[in-house]
């Protein structure tokens, strides 16, 4: 039926058409070999996780406009999200969802009081000695890190930024999550992906 809503945010519907065009985009994009059909398994939590991209645009321009942020001074997405790992620990939507800049100013606001004390940059150095040793010639034309570990005054302002960076983006993902749950309605058929009631949540090998 043309119109019928995918989802509401804060009682605003998402027409079914929205996700077609999303789905067509990425159809007619330079990956389409690499999607799953229309009508399978896979294709259905493909159109899921396209909805999830939507009501969480909606979310995050609603949220920039209530604290009235602008995008002015907004980070690149390479200083959030510097590599697979740190997409990997934001997850895939909220990952999507920060190549907007709106996004990305929403998150420096939501994260600006996210601290890493000085007990957990010691209690981490002394687990990860190794983790930010310098690299040393192998003698075989590589480079490989050092055997023995920098002390912690020598690696403190590199694991306390480690550490702040992956803790703001878990600030960040959890209180995306609230946001999501507190705003958004789904509808039968457009159920998160990872929902286990719904019948394409299903586990295979």
């Amino acid at each position: 039926m043309s119109g019928r809503p995918v989802a509401t945010v804060a009682g605003t519907p998402v027409a079914v058409e929205e996700v077609d065009a999303a789905e067509a985009r990425l159809r007619g994009g330079p990956h389409a070999a690499a999607l799953p059909a229309r009508g399978t398994s896979e294709g259905r939590q493909l159109r899921r996780w396209l909805t999830q991209l939507l009501v969480t645009e909606r979310v995050v321009v609603a949220e920039v406009a209530a604290r009235e942020l602008s995008t002015g001074d907004a980070p690149g997405e390479e200083e959030l999200l510097p590599d697979v790992t740190a997409r990997l620990e934001i997850g895939s939507v909220a990952a999507a969802a920060l190549a907007d800049p709106r996004a990305r100013a929403l998150f420096v606001d939501v994260t600006a009081a996210v601290r890493v004390s000085d007990r957990e940059v010691a209690d981490y150095h002394a687990r990860n000695p190794l983790r930010f040793a310098a690299l040393r010639p192998d003698g075989r034309g590589w480079r490989a890190p050092s055997c023995d570990g920098p002390p912690l005054a020598q690696a403190r302002a590199a694991v306390t930024e480690h550490l702040w960076a992956a803790a703001r983006r878990r600030a960040f993902r959890l209180w995306l999550d609230e946001r999501l749950a507190a705003l958004v309605e789904l509808a039968p058929g457009y159920e998160h992906p990872g929902d286990p009631r719904q019948p394409d949540n299903t586990h295979r090998h």
